[in-house]
């Protein structure tokens, strides 16, 4: 392995390692629940089986190929590696953040598409819908998800989480807190008696996507 890839793939381990713990100080997930990864060329970088992310270090770096053979690490991989391979071979995601976010799960228990409530809905490329139940780590899941994920970078799992993916991890990390404040806004919204919340047309999601290609900073 030559020297520009070993330190490609260390500093992808040190941002899996720290955005798996931001998940954790966020609250998004609770124990070593929730899985996150990166893609350095063929290989995915992926938080390991019940391991604790303050306990992980450099030298616990786990890295597959994608075909889900492991070629780095002694760690076991998350058992959710099926829906991040799933992700991979899908699109050209550069990392995936799966969480157990307290909103946006008990949104995935209610609805098959996140009512449109805010125009974030545009970042994660319109509607966000809810995947079928499928028992964790299982390849229908995976399948269930990537349906889900259709012309998405984000959806939900029902009566289990959100998954997100992006170029970047912080790309990835963004949408799903992006995510899981929608989901909290819309059940704030409902929650009011004798009121329903003002929803977003698609033609108003539409033109905030239009207005999207023009935000940030230039270059």
């Amino acid at each position: 392995m030559s020297d520009v890839r070993t330190d490609a793939i260390e500093q992808a381990w040190d941002g899996v390692v720290a955005t798996a713990r931001r998940t954790a100080a966020d609250g998004l997930v609770v124990g070593t629940s929730g899985n996150v990864s990166a893609r350095v060329g063929g290989i995915v970088l992926v938080t390991p089986s019940g391991v604790p992310y303050d306990r992980l270090g450099p030298g616990d770096a786990v890295g597959v190929d994608l075909e889900g053979h492991q070629v780095l690490g002694d760690l076991v991989p998350t058992s959710e590696l099926p829906l991040h391979l799933a992700v991979y071979r899908g699109s050209d995601a550069g990392a995936v953040v799966h969480t157990h976010a307290v909103h946006a799960t008990a949104v995935s228990t209610l609805v098959d598409e996140v009512p449109l409530v805010h125009y974030a809905a545009a970042l994660l490329g319109g509607p966000v819908r809810t995947a079928g139940y499928a028992r964790y780590g299982t390849q229908e899941l995976a399948d269930g998800m990537l349906a889900a994920l259709r012309d998405r970078t984000g959806c939900l799992l029902r009566n289990h989480g959100t998954v997100t993916y992006g170029d970047t991890l912080d790309q990835a990390y963004d949408r799903t807190a992006q995510l899981e404040w929608m989901c909290r806004l819309w059940l704030t919204a409902s929650s009011v008696p004798g009121l329903r919340p003002s929803l977003l047309t698609p033609a108003q999601l539409d033109d905030v996507r239009d207005a999207l290609k023009g935000y940030g900073q230039p270059g």
